[in-house]
Protein backbone atom coordinates (compact mmCIF):
# COMPACT_ATOMS: atom_id res chain seq x y z
CA UNK A 1 0.00 0.00 0.00
CA UNK A 2 1.55 3.17 -0.72
CA UNK A 3 -0.41 6.94 -0.60
CA UNK A 4 2.37 8.17 -3.31
CA UNK A 5 1.03 9.89 -6.07
CA UNK A 6 0.92 8.57 -9.57
CA UNK A 7 2.67 10.81 -11.79
CA UNK A 8 1.29 11.91 -15.31
CA UNK A 9 2.69 14.14 -17.83
CA UNK A 10 1.86 15.03 -21.43
CA UNK A 11 2.62 18.05 -23.72
CA UNK A 12 -0.02 20.44 -22.59
CA UNK A 13 -4.09 19.62 -21.29
CA UNK A 14 -4.42 16.74 -23.83
CA UNK A 15 -3.02 13.91 -20.97
CA UNK A 16 -6.10 15.72 -18.72
CA UNK A 17 -8.04 13.15 -20.58
CA UNK A 18 -6.67 10.10 -19.55
CA UNK A 19 -6.50 11.94 -15.85
CA UNK A 20 -10.46 11.93 -16.41
CA UNK A 21 -10.43 8.33 -17.06
CA UNK A 22 -7.70 7.54 -14.04
CA UNK A 23 -10.26 9.48 -11.68
CA UNK A 24 -12.91 7.59 -12.86
CA UNK A 25 -11.37 3.80 -12.58
CA UNK A 26 -9.00 4.75 -9.22
CA UNK A 27 -11.16 8.16 -7.39
CA UNK A 28 -8.51 7.02 -3.91
CA UNK A 29 -5.45 8.03 -5.64
CA UNK A 30 -3.15 10.89 -5.56
CA UNK A 31 -2.16 12.35 -9.04
CA UNK A 32 0.50 14.61 -10.04
CA UNK A 33 0.30 16.26 -13.63
CA UNK A 34 2.36 18.29 -15.77
CA UNK A 35 1.76 19.58 -18.57
CA UNK A 36 5.26 20.73 -21.11
CA UNK A 37 3.35 23.55 -22.22
CA UNK A 38 6.42 25.83 -23.16
CA UNK A 39 7.16 22.97 -25.84
CA UNK A 40 3.57 21.85 -27.06
CA UNK A 41 3.14 20.44 -29.73
CA UNK A 42 5.46 17.33 -29.27
CA UNK A 43 4.89 16.63 -32.75
CA UNK A 44 6.95 18.14 -34.58
CA UNK A 45 9.99 17.59 -32.06
CA UNK A 46 12.71 15.04 -33.15
CA UNK A 47 12.71 11.72 -30.99
CA UNK A 48 16.30 12.85 -29.59
CA UNK A 49 14.19 16.32 -28.72
CA UNK A 50 11.09 14.33 -27.19
CA UNK A 51 13.69 11.60 -25.25
CA UNK A 52 15.72 14.96 -23.47
CA UNK A 53 12.53 17.11 -22.88
CA UNK A 54 10.49 13.42 -21.50
CA UNK A 55 13.88 12.48 -19.41
CA UNK A 56 13.49 16.00 -17.65
CA UNK A 57 9.78 15.77 -16.95
CA UNK A 58 10.21 12.05 -15.36
CA UNK A 59 12.75 13.20 -13.15
CA UNK A 60 10.96 16.02 -11.81
CA UNK A 61 7.79 13.64 -11.18
CA UNK A 62 10.07 11.44 -9.22
CA UNK A 63 11.47 14.10 -7.19
CA UNK A 64 7.42 14.68 -6.20
CA UNK A 65 7.66 11.24 -4.85
CA UNK A 66 6.11 9.47 -8.12
CA UNK A 67 5.29 5.45 -7.57
CA UNK A 68 4.58 5.39 -10.96
CA UNK A 69 4.48 7.38 -14.46
CA UNK A 70 1.93 7.62 -16.83
CA UNK A 71 3.17 8.96 -20.33
CA UNK A 72 -0.46 10.15 -21.53
CA UNK A 73 0.89 11.50 -24.78
CA UNK A 74 1.01 9.38 -27.60
CA UNK A 75 3.91 10.92 -29.47
CA UNK A 76 5.73 10.40 -26.29
CA UNK A 77 5.14 7.14 -25.93
CA UNK A 78 6.09 6.18 -29.45
CA UNK A 79 9.47 7.74 -29.32
CA UNK A 80 10.82 7.51 -25.59
CA UNK A 81 8.79 5.26 -23.54
CA UNK A 82 11.62 2.69 -23.85
CA UNK A 83 14.41 5.68 -22.62
CA UNK A 84 12.05 6.48 -19.95
CA UNK A 85 11.54 3.01 -18.44
CA UNK A 86 15.29 2.70 -18.06
CA UNK A 87 15.80 5.99 -16.35
CA UNK A 88 12.23 5.60 -13.96
CA UNK A 89 13.30 2.34 -12.86
CA UNK A 90 9.75 2.34 -11.48
CA UNK A 91 6.70 1.29 -13.58
CA UNK A 92 5.87 3.82 -16.70
CA UNK A 93 2.79 3.16 -18.57
CA UNK A 94 2.15 4.83 -21.95
CA UNK A 95 -0.74 5.26 -24.43
CA UNK A 96 -0.63 3.09 -27.35
CA UNK A 97 -3.38 3.76 -30.33
CA UNK A 98 -6.16 1.32 -30.60
CA UNK A 99 -5.04 -0.16 -33.58
CA UNK A 100 -5.73 -3.68 -32.66
CA UNK A 101 -9.35 -3.19 -30.80
CA UNK A 102 -10.32 -0.92 -34.18
CA UNK A 103 -8.92 -4.13 -36.37
CA UNK A 104 -11.02 -6.39 -34.30
CA UNK A 105 -14.43 -4.39 -34.34
CA UNK A 106 -14.33 -3.47 -37.91
CA UNK A 107 -17.35 -4.73 -40.21
CA UNK A 108 -15.94 -2.23 -43.69
CA UNK A 109 -12.44 -3.84 -43.08
CA UNK A 110 -11.38 -0.10 -43.45
CA UNK A 111 -10.04 1.86 -39.78
CA UNK A 112 -8.38 5.50 -39.52
CA UNK A 113 -6.00 6.88 -37.32
CA UNK A 114 -6.28 10.77 -36.61
CA UNK A 115 -3.22 11.63 -34.93
CA UNK A 116 -0.33 14.45 -34.90
CA UNK A 117 2.02 14.33 -37.83
CA UNK A 118 4.62 12.20 -35.86
CA UNK A 119 2.48 9.94 -34.57
CA UNK A 120 0.71 8.94 -37.45
CA UNK A 121 3.60 8.04 -39.74
CA UNK A 122 6.14 6.88 -36.81
CA UNK A 123 7.69 2.89 -36.58
CA UNK A 124 4.99 2.67 -33.78
CA UNK A 125 2.26 2.78 -35.75
CA UNK A 126 3.58 0.65 -38.46
CA UNK A 127 4.41 -2.11 -36.10
CA UNK A 128 1.39 -2.15 -34.54
CA UNK A 129 -0.97 -2.13 -38.26
CA UNK A 130 1.62 -5.17 -39.12
CA UNK A 131 0.29 -7.13 -36.41
CA UNK A 132 -3.09 -6.18 -35.91
CA UNK A 133 -4.53 -4.83 -39.12
CA UNK A 134 -2.77 -6.29 -42.00
CA UNK A 135 -2.75 -10.03 -40.98
CA UNK A 136 -6.62 -9.41 -41.32
CA UNK A 137 -6.52 -7.41 -44.04
CA UNK A 138 -8.22 -4.43 -42.40
CA UNK A 139 -7.11 -1.08 -44.42
CA UNK A 140 -5.73 1.80 -42.24
CA UNK A 141 -5.78 4.87 -43.01
CA UNK A 142 -2.89 7.28 -41.37
CA UNK A 143 -4.17 11.06 -41.02
CA UNK A 144 -1.83 13.37 -39.19
CA UNK A 145 -3.20 16.25 -37.83
CA UNK A 146 -2.23 20.03 -38.20
CA UNK A 147 -4.05 22.32 -35.72
CA UNK A 148 -6.17 19.92 -33.86
CA UNK A 149 -3.85 19.97 -30.69
CA UNK A 150 -3.42 23.45 -30.71
CA UNK A 151 -7.51 24.03 -30.68
CA UNK A 152 -8.04 22.19 -27.54
CA UNK A 153 -4.97 23.62 -25.36
CA UNK A 154 -6.23 26.91 -26.30
CA UNK A 155 -9.39 25.15 -25.23
CA UNK A 156 -11.61 26.16 -28.39
CA UNK A 157 -13.22 22.71 -28.44
CA UNK A 158 -16.85 24.06 -30.34
CA UNK A 159 -15.47 27.15 -32.41
CA UNK A 160 -16.19 27.62 -35.68
CA UNK A 161 -12.23 27.09 -36.42
CA UNK A 162 -12.38 24.30 -34.82
CA UNK A 163 -15.26 22.83 -36.61
CA UNK A 164 -13.40 24.08 -39.93
CA UNK A 165 -10.76 22.28 -38.86
CA UNK A 166 -12.45 18.99 -38.43
CA UNK A 167 -14.23 18.85 -41.09
CA UNK A 168 -11.41 19.17 -43.40
CA UNK A 169 -10.13 15.70 -41.46
CA UNK A 170 -13.09 13.44 -40.99
CA UNK A 171 -15.38 13.90 -44.24
CA UNK A 172 -13.22 12.11 -46.47
CA UNK A 173 -12.52 9.54 -43.84
CA UNK A 174 -16.54 8.89 -43.95
CA UNK A 175 -16.58 9.21 -47.58
CA UNK A 176 -13.54 6.43 -47.64
CA UNK A 177 -16.08 4.14 -46.09
CA UNK A 178 -14.20 3.87 -42.35
CA UNK A 179 -16.07 2.44 -39.91
CA UNK A 180 -13.58 2.91 -36.74
CA UNK A 181 -11.40 6.03 -36.36
CA UNK A 182 -8.95 5.66 -33.51
CA UNK A 183 -7.93 9.17 -31.90
CA UNK A 184 -4.07 8.52 -31.56
CA UNK A 185 -3.64 12.09 -29.46
CA UNK A 186 -4.99 12.75 -25.89
CA UNK A 187 -6.04 15.80 -26.97
CA UNK A 188 -8.98 14.63 -29.02
CA UNK A 189 -11.03 12.75 -26.75
CA UNK A 190 -11.67 16.65 -25.92
CA UNK A 191 -13.64 16.88 -29.43
CA UNK A 192 -15.11 13.55 -29.00
CA UNK A 193 -18.54 14.88 -29.37
CA UNK A 194 -18.41 16.71 -32.36
CA UNK A 195 -16.53 14.65 -34.18
CA UNK A 196 -19.67 11.96 -33.43
CA UNK A 197 -22.00 14.32 -34.61
CA UNK A 198 -20.22 14.62 -37.96
CA UNK A 199 -19.96 11.14 -38.70
CA UNK A 200 -22.78 9.25 -37.46
CA UNK A 201 -23.39 6.35 -35.37
CA UNK A 202 -22.27 4.24 -38.02
CA UNK A 203 -18.78 4.94 -36.95
CA UNK A 204 -17.04 3.85 -33.59
CA UNK A 205 -14.83 6.39 -31.99
CA UNK A 206 -11.75 4.52 -30.12
CA UNK A 207 -9.24 6.29 -27.66
CA UNK A 208 -7.17 4.59 -25.50
CA UNK A 209 -7.60 6.07 -22.33
CA UNK A 210 -9.92 3.56 -20.15
CA UNK A 211 -7.24 0.59 -21.18
CA UNK A 212 -4.58 3.01 -19.72
CA UNK A 213 -6.36 3.20 -16.59
CA UNK A 214 -7.03 -0.61 -16.32
CA UNK A 215 -3.58 -0.61 -16.82
CA UNK A 216 -2.24 1.26 -14.07
CA UNK A 217 -4.70 -0.18 -12.21
CA UNK A 218 -3.49 -3.85 -12.81
CA UNK A 219 0.11 -2.60 -11.99
CA UNK A 220 -1.27 -1.40 -8.39
CA UNK A 221 -2.34 -4.06 -7.82
CA UNK A 222 0.95 -6.27 -9.05
CA UNK A 223 3.10 -4.27 -7.19
CA UNK A 224 0.64 -3.61 -3.74
CA UNK A 225 1.18 0.22 -5.01
CA UNK A 226 -2.76 1.20 -3.87
CA UNK A 227 -3.38 4.12 -1.89
CA UNK A 228 -4.77 3.72 1.31
CA UNK A 229 -6.63 7.20 1.36
CA UNK A 230 -10.21 7.48 0.97
CA UNK A 231 -10.34 10.40 -1.60
CA UNK A 232 -7.48 11.13 -3.88
CA UNK A 233 -5.93 14.70 -3.92
CA UNK A 234 -4.59 16.37 -7.54
CA UNK A 235 -1.53 18.36 -7.87
CA UNK A 236 -1.47 20.33 -11.79
CA UNK A 237 1.88 21.92 -13.11
CA UNK A 238 2.91 23.67 -16.10
CA UNK A 239 5.62 25.86 -17.18
CA UNK A 240 4.49 28.26 -19.37
CA UNK A 241 1.57 30.13 -18.59
CA UNK A 242 -0.51 28.89 -15.11
CA UNK A 243 -3.44 30.83 -15.37
CA UNK A 244 -3.92 30.23 -18.95
CA UNK A 245 -3.45 26.41 -18.08
CA UNK A 246 -6.12 26.51 -14.63
CA UNK A 247 -8.75 27.97 -16.95
CA UNK A 248 -8.59 25.48 -19.55
CA UNK A 249 -8.13 22.57 -17.28
CA UNK A 250 -10.90 23.71 -15.61
CA UNK A 251 -13.22 23.79 -18.41
CA UNK A 252 -11.86 19.93 -19.36
CA UNK A 253 -12.26 18.55 -16.03
CA UNK A 254 -15.32 19.95 -14.96
CA UNK A 255 -14.11 21.15 -11.84
CA UNK A 256 -11.74 23.88 -10.52
CA UNK A 257 -7.80 23.38 -11.01
CA UNK A 258 -5.11 25.26 -10.14
CA UNK A 259 -2.30 25.07 -11.73
CA UNK A 260 1.50 25.44 -10.21
CA UNK A 261 3.97 27.12 -12.39
CA UNK A 262 7.03 25.24 -12.56
CA UNK A 263 10.69 26.25 -14.29
CA UNK A 264 11.59 22.75 -15.97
Amino acid sequence: MSNLPIGIFDSGVGGLSVLKELQNLLPNENYIFFADQKNVPYGEKTKEELVSLTSRIVSFLISQKAKMIVVACNTATCYAIEELRTIAKLPVVGVVPAIKPAAEQTKTGRIALLATPATAQGSYVTKLIDEFASPNHVGVLRVGCAGLEECVENGHLNSEAVIKVLNSYLLPLKQAGIDQLVLGCTHYPFLRENMAAMLGPAINILDSGKKVAERVKFLLNKYSLYSGGAKGENIFFTNKNASKFSRVASNLLGYKVHGRLVSL
